[in-house]
């Protein structure tokens, strides 16, 4: 059995080598090069295949838009973990005509060596959750409230995870460890800060984080960083950041000097990685608070993502020829947005996209303007990420392969299509 693996563990390396398997490690950033990837499963027949909920949406939606599913007509297995299983990824998984596959949910942190529980999905069951199961062998989960009591069916609780794969620690930090490890009964536990319920088949379903640690695009966040980062800026009182849709990170600020949303955009990107910059910030003159004094999440207003402070309300800026208002359509399309301007000087990233949909974004332009990644890398994109810079990159490109690209109107249901 060959197998193929996006995040390369010691476990997945010595358990393919004793069942006498073939490991294929793709090349650096390979996982993002889905001509590459499509290229590798196919020729190499790779039939196991291990990664993130949203690299695979990412990789069926391409395979879908550039006709290449036969690249997985050898996959046996899949296998998703590292952040929920959305049940719509069955439908795009399906749409692939992979002739006969098992797809699994994995669930565990690196605390307790990566997979501490898994769940064969059933895949012609129509569920709008998928569990993320039982425990492995030797592996044993506890539900637990804040008293450390168990839970009843259906309660949630904080899950601790005991068994032979539970770390011995935090190298130097004695103070963490002793925080994360728990003796019970006289085995050692690891609080994992996930809460979660037991259905009555003992099925466990994770339902979110017990502070304010999150996984956004594969990436373990915490907000609590994001949030020390926007309190840096001396014009800015308070502040809350949270995870929206599963895709945005959104931050509500409270000040009361005449600060917009670029400058705070300007702040977190000259002191945050790019995965934690918020998308969006709203700013507010007082955050609400409830009867105990805390930011009232529940009562913060709801971002709007089609109504962007960044939406161009100058038309001066708005896609001043075909190929921009080509793009407009394109981008609109993507960001779900039903508004008839976007600045075409305005980032992507600016307006909701992100770094998964941005590679979306990529794909989309190869299918429709026929090119490849030697005519024009995603780097290049990605180094000027607006309409207007879009736009001159591939007027770059030969005059015939213009001619050919398909000049016909996209449609809202087109975008549909490809967009969960």
């Amino acid at each position: 059995m060959a197998r193929s693996t996006f995040d390369v563990h010691l476990q997945q390396i010595v358990g393919v080598l004793l069942i006498g398997g073939t490991l294929v490690i793709l090349r650096a950033r390979g996982v993002t090069d889905f001509d590459y990837l499509a290229d590798v499963l196919y020729k190499k027949q790779i039939t196991y295949l291990n990664t993130a909920p949203v690299l695979f949406q990412s990789f069926f939606i391409f395979l879908g838009q550039c006709k290449k599913t036969y690249a997985v007509k050898y996959l046996r297995a899949l296998c998703s973990g590292g952040e929920a299983f959305a049940s719509k990824l069955i439908d795009l998984i399906q749409e692939s005509n992979i002739p006969n596959y098992t797809l699994w949910n994995l669930y565990g942190p690196a605390e307790t060596t990566i997979t501490s529980t898994f769940h064969l999905v059933d895949i012609k069951a129509s569920t709008k959750c998928i569990p993320i199961g039982r425990s492995l062998s030797n592996y044993k989960c506890l539900i637990l409230n804040e008293f450390l009591q168990n839970t009843s069916v259906n309660q949630e609780g904080e899950l601790f995870i005991g068994g032979v794969g539970v770390f011995a620690g935090y190298l130097g930090r004695d103070d963490l460890t002793t925080k994360a490890l728990v003796d019970i009964d006289d085995t050692l536990f690891y609080r994992t800060g996930d809460l979660v319920t037991m259905d009555n088949n003992g099925l466990l379903h994770y339902q979110g984080r017990k502070d304010h640690q999150i996984k956004l695009h594969g990436q373990r966040i915490e907000l609590g960083e994001i949030e020390r980062c926007l309190l840096n800026n001396t014009s800015i009182s308070a502040c809350v950041v949270m995870k929206w849709n599963d895709d945005y990170l959104v931050a509500y600020v409270q000040s009361s000097s005449n600060m917009n949303e670029e400058e705070l955009r300007e702040h977190c990107q000259s002191h945050l990685p790019p995965h934690m910059v918020p998308s969006i910030y709203i700013i507010l003159e007082k955050l609400p608070l409830n009867q105990n004094g805390k930011v009232d999440r529940k009562q913060l207003p709801s971002p709007d993502f089609s109504l962007s402070t960044l939406l161009s309300s100058d038309k001066s800026d708005t896609p001043l020829n075909q190929l921009e208002e080509r793009i407009h359509t394109i981008w609109c399309q993507f960001l779900h947005s039903n508004e008839s301007r976007i600045s075409r000087n305005t980032s992507f990233f600016s307006v909701g996209g992100h770094s998964l949909r941005f590679i979306e974004l990529y794909y989309r332009y190869q299918s429709l303007f026929n090119f490849d990644a030697r005519s024009l890398s995603i780097g290049l994109f990605l180094q000027q990420p607006t309409i207007r810079q879009h736009a001159q990159l591939l007027e770059t490109l030969p005059f015939n392969d213009i001619q050919t690209t398909r000049w016909q109107s996209l449609h809202n249901n087109e975008g549909k299509t490809y967009l969960n």
